[in-house]
């Protein structure tokens, strides 16, 4: 009886656990078996990986392997295990060396001829190897620009089967990363083609200075789309640790370009007004794939003519919204995907949607519904609500309003407060502060809060409207350099959710 070891790692959501391989070669008829809770693409690795060692020059037992991987309660789902359960039986039959194996992780999937094929969440992967202590881990080439991410770490990759067994034989070097630019991307447009809406505008300045939650409704072509996709130009690039978040969520989603293996500016997502709950929050069979919730997450969820979306998938928004993350549960398992996100809402008065709202047809009753189906619970989460009307002729000609670059840099201004502000308790936007903070540790004064607290008293809004009231006044402070908002600010803010507070 030989007994090998190898080790790789099961990518659940975006959290990896370490798995161990055992392999045993014992006596009987030549097979394999598999055990382990493995997945349907995980069975068939059987005849996988010993196609893939006869046609890279190796020998397969001629007798019964038994391979077992651990722990037994996991779900293993994926190909990604491909490599390691060939190390272990090579190390079973002593044919590489032990020493190698026990320090290196081994991810990737093999083709029948033994080239070595990328796998999806390489990423957290290398993170959870990282995290559990390895010093070495082995990918496929082509993931290696996303594996070489991770700091900490000795990152090689192999183009086959060939080299990543001469290399557990100390008698190859395989290829290592190749330090990773900062490329710029361009913008996707500049605020100043934006024709008037200066409401609007300054509303958008809002929402990125403390990462608030926008609607804007108004007749068609007024500039709702423009101004939702030029609010990533005025976001301020993301942190190494925001960078890393994200492009663990991409890789695991599979959509890494495989030029650009390091997501470092907000993402915009804008799914179709049919997209589905799964499609929205996550899911599908097995363990669950991310959402556009998950893929948006440190950046923009434009959802352009949610009037149109069904309510059952707008309803699905909630969790997220309130809690910065999502958790589905599947068959093989709970996938965690984080989903802090900057929601922003467009749509239409009504469904006739003429360019002048005097010309509107449609009965009062179809009016309400249009707009209704964005519930109150989910209505009273979005922080700004704008109004957008027609734009006269004549501001073609005379407006030109502020460009990206000097809106960013108030925004940055704004952004550098609040994170000094919130640092030593762990938030890092205005968004992100619970209520209780603002209502004790940071309580305002009592002139500050007078209109809020008659706003309650007339059932105007709920008490989770006031706390975000009183985040979006911290933001509207910062972008005037206060050190604490006042009544001004605080008015400003109610205005953003009921035009009778102005």
């Amino acid at each position: 009886m030989a007994l090998g070891r190898a080790h790789s790692v099961a990518v659940t959501g975006v959290d990896g656990q370490l798995v161990e391989i055992e392999a045993d070669i014992g006596r009987g008829l030549p097979a394999v078996h598999l055990v382990g809770l493995p997945d349907t693409a995980l069975q068939e690795a059987r005849d996988r990986i010993r196609a893939a060692v006869t046609n890279s020059g190796e020998q397969w037992p001629d007798s019964k392997v038994i391979l077992a991987l651990s722990p037994a309660t996991l779900p293993k789902v994926g190909s990604v295990y491909d490599l390691a359960l060939v190390a272990a039986v090579l190390d079973a039959a002593k044919q590489v060396k032990r020493d190698r194996l026990r320090e290196t992780v081994l991810l990737g999937e093999l083709a029948l001829d033994g080239r070595l094929r990328a796998v999806r969440g390489v990423l957290p992967a290398v993170l959870a190897a990282k995290n559990a202590g390895w010093p070495t881990v082995v990918v496929p080439v082509q993931t290696l620009p996303e594996a070489g991410l991770v700091s900490g770490i000795e990152v090689l990759g192999a183009r086959d089967l060939r080299s990543a067994v001469a290399w557990m034989r100390g008698e190859y070097e395989l290829e290592c990363p190749e330090p990773t630019e900062r490329l710029v991307q361009p913008v996707r447009g500049d605020l100043s083609e934006v024709v008037g809406q200066a409401e609007a505008r300054w509303a958008i300045e809002v929402a990125a200075a403390g990462a608030h939650h926008l609607m804007l409704t108004g007749p068609p072509g007024v500039g709702k789309t423009m101004l939702a996709q030029r609010l990533p130009g005025i976001l301020p690039p993301l942190t190494e640790d925001e960078s890393l978040e994200v492009t663990a969520i991409h890789s695991v989603a599979g959509l890494l370009p495989p030029d650009r293996p390091l997501i470092d500016v907000p993402p915009f997502i804008a799914p179709h007004h049919t997209a589905t709950v799964s499609a929205l929050v996550g899911g599908g069979s097995g363990v669950a794939r991310p959402g556009a919730v998950s893929r948006a997450h440190r950046g923009v969820l434009f959802l352009d003519e949610f009037a149109e979306i069904g309510t059952k998938v707008l309803e699905a928004l909630r969790t997220p919204l309130e809690d910065g993350e999502v958790r589905i549960a599947r068959r093989d398992g709970v996938a965690r995907y984080p989903a802090r996100f900057q929601l922003i809402l467009a749509a239409n008065p009504c469904p006739c949607a003429p360019a002048r709202e005097a010309d509107c047809i449609c009965a009062p009753t179809a009016r309400r519904r249009y707009l209704g189906k964005l519930s109150g619970p989910l209505l009273d989460r979005v922080d700004l609500r704008v109004r957008m009307q027609a734009v006269a002729t004549g501001a073609f000609i005379d407006e030109v309003g502020e460009s990206t670059e000097d809106v960013r840099r108030r925004v940055a201004d704004a952004r550098s407060a609040a994170g000094e502000r919130w640092y030593d308790h762990g938030w890092r936007t205005n968004a992100e502060v619970p209520g209780p903070a603002l209502r004790q540790k940071f309580r305002l004064s009592r002139p500050a809060l007078a209109p809020v607290e008659r706003a309650l008293q007339k059932g105007m809004i709920t008490a989770r409207g006031a706390d975000r009231a009183l985040r979006v006044a911290w933001t509207v402070g910062d972008l005037a350099g206060l050190a604490m908002p006042g009544p001004e600010q605080v008015v400003t803010a109610l205005g953003f959710r009921d035009r009778s507070f102005r």
